[in-house]
């Protein structure tokens, strides 16, 4: 997996390309932990092909340190594959999920 964030004023958006599994989740805990302040924190799925259990304990886990930031989260463009795994845990209800049309 490949991520890139990108913070324009505040507004951090980490772009996610590959799978979201067991083997890339703690480089993606990494790149959440470091950010100290955002006011808005997007992840950006255009590129994420799979998620596994260990991806979704992640976003988890991103969703609660942009409580902690008080910053709003968000993710774009889910594919339907994907969004369908998030559909089945819930998630999709709970975070702010925005599939692809």
């Amino acid at each position: 997996m490949t991520i890139e964030q990108i913070n324009e004023e505040g507004k951090i958006t980490i772009k996610l390309d590959g799978w979201l599994d067991v083997e890339s989740s703690p480089q993606l805990g990494e790149v959440i932990d470091a950010i100290d302040c955002a006011k808005e924190l997007i992840l950006d799925f255009t590129k994420v092909e799979y998620i596994s259990s260990a991806g979704i304990r992640m976003l988890v886990a991103s969703h609660r340190k942009a409580k902690e930031l008080e910053a709003e989260f968000s993710i774009i463009h889910v594919n339907s594959e994907v969004m369908s795994i998030l559909a089945m845990t819930g998630l999709d209800k709970k975070l702010g999920i925005q599939a692809d049309q």
